[in-house]
């Protein structure tokens, strides 16, 4: 049996925030602490999504002024409803980014670029925008090593359907390794390239807190999940189950691990 083509959704924000957002909300202010940005800079986010990573800027970083671009309106308004008028939010993609030559001083991107189609010219937008010297720094899922919340999941839905495989995150994207970050901004002519790893804990209270967010829709698994009928479904929940790390309370403790990148942008 071979899986139809199942697109990746990234429509409604709060299915996404219990899948992955909450996630992304604790490694946003590490990343942000490695950066180590002075205050009063001008910052753009690219990908912005619910607005994760723009929250901690806000938060921390003391920016002068912050721009989002995504291109989901669902998200970038969940992102309005949390920042405000703290940040300007655009509809846009990161391939054609609506603000000027070097009009930013620090370009961020959060768990997005494995999903731009080229991301080579996804880092020559984010080198045009930003100004002589400034810093572009982004990060992404470890989906091959340590996202074990996915990687149990894929592992289930494999077992179960082997053409599931090609739509693993750890199949599809090479760009969630280091070397190959490296070699992306490398290529587009950054300089002072940078690479750390980022791990954070993502303890699940019980089954149901892991399983309730893939039947959101959002995202490359949730969205592989709501494509299968109700039977298959109910056998994937139940494989899972079997196969989690989880405790004599029930809980179910697992860990994430995103790789980060930075460079100086140059002449």
């Amino acid at each position: 049996m071979h899986p139809k083509q199942v697109p990746d959704t990234w429509e409604r924000g709060d299915p996404y925030e219990r899948y992955v957002g909450r996630w992304s909300r604790k490694v946003a202010p590490l990343f942000l602490d490695w950066l180590d940005v002075p205050a009063g800079r001008r910052w753009l986010d690219i990908g912005c999504g619910t607005g994760a990573l723009c929250a901690a800027i806000v938060q921390a970083c003391a920016p002068s002024s912050l721009d989002g671009v995504d291109p989901s309106q669902g998200f970038l308004a969940s992102a309005r409803r949390q920042i405000g008028s703290r940040a300007t939010f655009h509809c846009g993609n990161a391939t054609a980014l609506p603000l000027d030559d070097g009009s930013v001083d620090v370009t961020v991107s959060g768990l997005v670029l494995n999903f731009v189609p080229d991301q080579a010219a996804a880092l020559a937008e984010m080198k045009r925008v930003t100004h002589q010297e400034g810093i572009i720094g982004a990060y992404v899922w470890d989906y091959t090593d340590k996202m074990e919340l996915m990687q149990f999941f894929w592992d289930a839905a494999v077992s179960q359907e082997a053409g599931a495989l090609k739509l693993d995150e750890g199949k599809r994207f090479p760009l969630c390794r280091p070397e190959a970050l490296t070699g992306l901004f490398t290529r587009a002519g950054l300089e002072h390239i940078e690479v750390t790893a980022i791990d954070i804990a993502t303890p699940f209270a019980n089954f149901d807190d892991y399983w309730q967010p893939f039947l959101g829709g959002q995202g490359a698994a949730p969205a592989y999940a709501m494509s299968l009928d109700a039977a298959a479904r109910k056998r994937l929940e139940e494989r899972l189950r079997e196969r989690v790390p989880m405790l004599a309370d029930g809980s179910i403790p697992m860990t994430a691990r995103a790789w980060a990148i930075r460079a100086r942008a140059t002449a």
